[in-house]
């Protein structure tokens, strides 16, 4: 009985210490849909480098990201917008840390309407007009007489607050507004509804439905020199607590490796 007590106890401790060899050999990413993209390419070319590691992605939204980076589910969250102040109160409590931040990449948060609208340009003020309703029709802005239909994100992403902030200057959405969860989703929806106009990441749409804003494009080009209004980083957030893998996987994103990935797939480098 005591020599199976002991095997027992050897057993248990050596699953114990597999497991976490096994934990450690693991990234959890959670967060921005508009990241969710890279996040994959960069995580498929990173494990073909380091084949012992596995990175496990998942989408829904900046503040889920966030939600779980606080809950200890996730080593990394991918957030197309910074921390709130009661998030960073969260952090503070939680882990005795405001957190770390990293930029990753830039993004141009892009206006998309179908490619049949004859409006190719639009100024930030008439954006914040539509969305909020205050112009509902395309002929006011001399396109066709057709009733808008505005898409937008859930309120879970980091896209949507950014929008709000920025484009809306905190005024509330048109209550009638399409919500749709996916950048790529909205991409389909403009594509398929000629009156539809929405915003996603700069990675998704293309040249046919993408329109200028106050007269720029968002380009590389503009997005460097300050010319486009919209534009952003794209950021990860842990905490304190990283493990060696995470530290060496963040900072091959950022290296030139990582860039030219981002790059590769519609995003802005950071250099």
């Amino acid at each position: 009985m005591r020599t199976l007590k002991l095997i027992s106890i050897i057993i248990f401790f050596v699953s114990c210490s597999n497991s976490t060899n096994l934990q450690k050999n693991i990234i959890r990413i959670k967060g921005s849909d508009t990241m969710l993209l890279i996040n994959q390419k960069l995580a498929e070319k990173f494990m073909i480098e380091h084949p012992n590691i596995s990175i496990y992605i998942e989408g829904g939204g900046s503040a889920e990201g966030i939600k779980s980076l606080l809950n200890s589910e996730v080593d990394i969250c991918a957030s197309s917008r910074t921390l709130d102040p009661n998030e960073i109160k969260e952090l503070a409590e939680k882990f005795n840390t405001i957190g770390m931040s990293f930029l990753i990449a830039k993004d141009a948060l892009s206006i998309y309407v179908n490619e049949k609208n004859s409006i190719r340009n639009i100024s930030l003020n008439n954006l914040e007009k539509i969305f909020t309703c205050e112009i509902t029709n395309w002929k006011e802005l001399g396109g066709f007489n057709s009733e808008i239909k505005v898409a937008s994100r859930p309120t879970s992403s980091g896209t949507y607050g950014y929008f709000k902030k920025h484009v809306l200057l905190d005024q509330e959405f048109c209550d009638n507004s399409f919500i749709i969860p996916t950048t790529k989703q909205i991409v389909e929806f403009i594509k398929n509804n000629e009156n539809a106009i929405g915003y996603g990441g700069v990675g998704y749409g293309d040249e046919s439905i993408e329109i200028s804003v106050n007269n720029f494009k968002p380009s590389e080009e503009n997005v460097i020199n300050g010319n486009y209004p919209l534009a952003r980083y794209l950021r990860y957030y842990a905490t304190n607590k990283i493990s060696g893998i995470t530290q060496a996987y963040i900072d091959w994103v950022v290296s030139e490796k990582g860039q030219k990935i981002i790059k590769e797939n519609g995003f802005f480098p950071l250099y």
